[in-house]
């Protein structure tokens, strides 16, 4: 049964990583929008240095506005090539939550990867903890991800699904979006943080995780 899940998992993530590679261009429009926004805030800082967490929380704002467009796609992109009907009736629930699910977790975290390093230069704040970064957005993408996968699969059928989304998504997110900018800012600034507050995204990260899984079944078949 484990197999077989597994196996279903990797087939709706092969899908969706084919479907991405036809689509490049809605993707590049991610990473445009999150480039240009960088490029306006580096030019009204004019070289002025931000506090730490003033930093971490633009950073963490930016990321989640950037990433929103793309957590988004789970089901839209489903429903407007009229493919919908297809996967509810072959994809079982759990595979078609996982698949999409840790599938834009990989992508969003690649984005952040590209987005991260080119906001630092921009703004020349050091970093002197990289793998607490690392981990930080690690964990705030994964968390994004399954919330958007759940939210979007909520939403089908709704008109103006990405406003919806975003403000459906801000209140979910604030659990790990806060203690991200705190570990964000203590990589910044290298002051100690806790590492409790890298516990409490991931008991987060597994809670939406739990959750999703219970409530996928639900919307699925009632969708």
């Amino acid at each position: 049964m484990q197999v077989s899940l597994y196996r279903a998992v990797e087939a709706v993530f092969r899908k969706e990583a084919l479907i991405s590679l036809r689509s490049r261009a809605s993707w590049l429009v991610v990473l445009m929008f999150a480039l240009t926004t960088l490029s306006c805030v580096s030019l009204l800082m004019q070289g002025d240095v931000l506090s730490p967490r003033l930093a971490a929380a633009m950073l963490w704002v930016i990321l989640f506005f950037s990433l929103l467009s793309g957590a988004g796609r789970g089901f839209a992109d489903e429903e407007q090539e009229g493919t919908l009907m297809a996967l509810s009736v072959y994809g079982s629930p759990q595979a078609v939550l996982f698949g999409k699910g840790i599938f834009m977790a990989v992508l969003l975290f690649a984005l952040s990867l590209l987005i991260v390093p080119v906001y630092l230069v921009l703004m020349d704040i050091p970093v002197f903890s990289v793998l607490l970064l690392f981990a930080a957005l690690l964990a705030g993408t994964y968390g994004m991800a399954m919330a958007g996968t759940l939210l979007s699969a909520l939403m089908v059928g709704a008109k103006a699904q990405n406003g919806l989304l975003a403000i459906l998504m801000l209140p979910v997110l604030l659990p790990i979006l806060l203690p991200a900018i705190v570990l964000t800012a203590g990589c910044f600034s290298g002051e100690a943080v806790r590492i409790s507050y890298l516990v409490g995204m991931l008991l987060y990260d597994g809670i939406m995780t739990l959750a999703a899984s219970l409530l996928f079944d639900f919307l699925w078949y009632e969708d």
